[in-house]
């Protein structure tokens, strides 16, 4: 009868157990995948709690018995997790002390004006708060981490210190020979070569062009600049009309000797780099020349006869 007894209550403690481990690996009761924010800080009682009020798990006790005994050690992170459909306790635990925490980024392509990273940024549903339009030249091109629920204001900040460091940083690297005599100078010539070119490698000729014009007191007359002040860098969408080359204000380079008034775009870092390495070179005329680059000259013969070229290749093509 003892062995009985013994046995019983062996047999008893061996289902318990298998009870107990089994409830931690079988699967759950999430019915679909589910957003999952733990706040910084959380203790193990606080996500039990927050499971079982989502509905991935049954008990909240359960869960932080079964985790104290099977996940000890593990460190609960912060952030926003993607529980899959079904997770056993198990799972879950291992989705939120991993690396599986969702990453939510939001990009600035090289040139994209001011006006439209705050539109970007405000169209962002997962950023908190309101922004007003950054400065011009402000922010570096990039693209940058944010958590759900973060302020649009923090990304922003980053995004600001992040051309600080950059300008910076170049500064201190800059050539001997640049037209440029601080670094917002620099900003604004960079985002005029940003502007002129989509060509990576013309990037250092463009602005040892304008390098040049700018030394010698010869008007810039970079188009970017006329449009600027209508559409505050936006696509103008149409051909520029002669009453814009000859309006007369802080930005347009047809009118005007020197640098416009401050940045007409947000510059790259490479459009940055090329400013304090322009290339040297005695160009002093530029054209398109039909591939997405310029046919570059440092006479006004030669940039004539590039000037006929692309008008022929524009008639070939019906444009004209």
């Amino acid at each position: 009868m003892i062995r009985r007894g013994v046995l019983a209550v062996v047999l008893a403690g061996l289902l318990a157990l298998g009870w107990f481990a089994g409830g931690w690996f079988q699967s759950g009761p999430l019915k679909q995948d589910t957003p999952l924010i733990v706040a910084e800080g959380s203790s193990l009682s606080a996500l039990a709690q927050q499971l079982e009020d989502k509905g991935a798990v049954a008990s909240a006790s359960a869960f932080k018995l079964r985790a104290r005994v099977f996940g000890a050690g593990r460190t609960i992170k912060a952030g926003e997790f993607l529980l899959p459909k079904g997770a056993s306790p198990s799972r879950i635990l291992a989705v939120v002390t991993g690396d599986e925490v969702i990453r939510r980024f939001v990009t600035v392509p090289e040139g994209m004006p001011s006006i439209m990273v705050y539109e970007r940024l405000m169209a962002q549903p997962n950023l908190s708060g309101t922004i007003a339009v950054p400065a011009e030249g402000t922010i570096l091109p990039d693209t940058y981490e944010f958590e759900r629920g973060e302020s649009r204001q923090a990304v922003l900040d980053r995004m600001q210190a992040a051309m600080v460091r950059t300008v910076d940083a170049l500064w201190k690297k800059r050539g001997p020979q640049i037209a440029v005599a601080t670094p917002r100078e620099a900003l604004i010539l960079a985002s005029i070569v940003e502007k002129e070119t989509g060509k990576p490698s013309e990037r250092a000729m463009v602005a040892g062009l304008y390098s040049n014009r700018l030394r010698q007191g010869i008007m810039l007359q970079a188009d970017p600049t006329i449009i600027y002040p209508i559409t505050q860098g936006k696509p103008l969408g149409r051909r520029i009309r002669q009453s814009e080359i000859r309006s007369v204000n802080g930005y347009n380079t047809y009118a005007m000797i020197g640098l416009p008034d401050g940045p007409i775009t947000n510059p790259g870092r490479a459009s940055i780099e090329a400013v304090l390495h322009p290339a040297n070179t005695g160009a002093l005329y530029m054209v398109a020349d039909g591939t997405g680059g310029h046919a570059f000259a440092s006479t006004l013969a030669e940039h004539n006869a590039n000037v006929q070229k692309w008008f022929a290749l524009r008639r070939a093509k019906g444009e004209i």
